[in-house]
C-alpha cells in the first residue's frame, strides 16, 4: 500500500477529474444526479486510491475487495473513478445513459467491469455486503466489503435489519459509507423524515463508528485506515457533506439531485473546475 501522502496526492487528483467527468457525463446525457455524485467524489477517490484491492486486468479477480454502491443513482460517481484506475476507458464517457456501451443509467454488474452490485432500488447495498462478507469469512480470506450508502437512503428499514445482521456476526470486514449530504430527492433530509441522533443510532446497533467531514480528504484516509484495523465488528463513516460539492451553484442545492447541467451551466461548471 502507498503511503498516507501519497494517496492525499492521488486521491485530490483523481477527485478533480472525477468531478469533470460526472459534469461531462451528465450534460452529454442531459440526465442523472449530479449532486449526490459530487458530494460522494472525495470519499470514492480516497477509498480506490488508498485502500481497493482492486485489478483492472482482471475485475473478477479471486479476493479482491468489494465496493456496493447502494446509492446507485450515484453511478457517474463510481463510472468516474473506474474511469480513473483503469477498468474503463475515458472515451466511454460519452455512453452514459446511451442505449448501447457499459455505462447504463444505473450500475450493472454483468454490463461494466469494476461494478459489483446493480443497484438503484434503494435499501439492499449493505445487505449485499453482508453477504460477501461472510463468504470471505467462510473461505478463509481477508476480503473487505464497502457499501456507500445515501442518507435519504437510511429511511429504507432494510438498512437497519442488515445493520443488525452485519453487528450480530461481527463482520469487521465490513465498512459502510453515509454520504450525510442532508439533502433527497423531496427536499432536506430532517424535513421528509428525520433521522434524529444518527452517529448514536449507529452506536447503539453495535457498529464502530467514525464521524468525518466527507471532503477533508487526510480525514477520510484516516477513517478508512481505523475501519481497516478494527476487528471488533462493523464500521462506519457518517461523513458529513455538501451536495454539489466543487460546482459553486450547485452546491447545497436541492434542484441538483437529478437535474443536468445546460450548455451554459456546463461551461461555467468546469471553467470552476480547470
Amino acid at each position: 500500500m502507498p503511503d498516507k501522502e501519497q494517496v492525499l496526492a492521488a486521491a485530490a487528483r483523481t477527485a478533480k477529474n472525477m468531478r469533470r467527468a460526472i459534469i461531462r457525463m451528465t450534460h452529454l446525457a442531459q440526465g442523472g444526479h449530479p449532486g449526490g455524485c459530487l458530494s460522494a467524489t472525495d470519499l470514492l477517490a480516497t477509498l480506490y486510491e488508498g485502500f481497493m484491492r482492486v485489478d483492472p486486468r482482471d475485475p473478477r479477480r479471486s479476493g479482491r475487495d468489494y465496493f456496493f454502491l447502494s446509492k446507485g443513482h450515484a453511478a457517474p460517481a463510481l463510472y468516474a473513478v473506474l474511469m480513473e484506475k483503469g477498468f474503463l476507458d475515458p472515451e466511454e464517457i460519452t455512453d452514459f445513459r446511451a442505449k448501447t456501451g457499459r455505462l447504463p443509467a444505473y450500475p450493472s454488474c454483468e454490463l461494466t467491469p469494476g461494478v459489483d452490485i446493480a443497484s438503484g432500488s434503494l435499501g439492499q447495498g449493505l445487505s449485499v455486503a453482508n453477504g460477501a462478507a461472510l463468504a470471505a469469512r467462510l473461505n478463509g480470506t481477508d476480503q473487505r466489503a464497502y457499501v456507500m450508502l445515501g442518507d435519504g437512503e437510511l429511511h429504507e428499514g432494510q438498512v437497519w435489519e442488515a445493520m443488525m445482521t452485519a453487528a450480530h456476526f461481527r463482520l469487521a470486514n465490513v465498512c459502510a459509507i453515509v454520504d450525510y449530504n442532508k439533502l433527497q430527492l423531496d427536499g432536506p433530509v430532517d424535513e421528509v423524515k428525520t433521522l434524529g441522533d444518527l452517529r448514536g443510532k449507529w452506536d447503539r446497533f453495535g457498529w464502530h463508528v467514525l464521524e468525518i467531514d466527507g471532503h477533508d480528504l487526510s480525514a477520510i484516509y484516516d477513517a478508512f485506515a481505523a475501519a481497516r484495523d478494527w476487528r471488533e465488528g462493523p464500521s462506519v463513516l457518517i461523513a458529513h457533506t455538501v451536495k454539489g460539492k466543487g460546482i459553486s451553484f450547485m452546491e447545497d442545492e436541492v434542484g441538483w439531485h437529478a437535474a443536468a447541467p445546460d450548455d451554459e451551466e456546463y461551461a461555467a461548471a468546469m471553467k470552476e473546475l480547470s
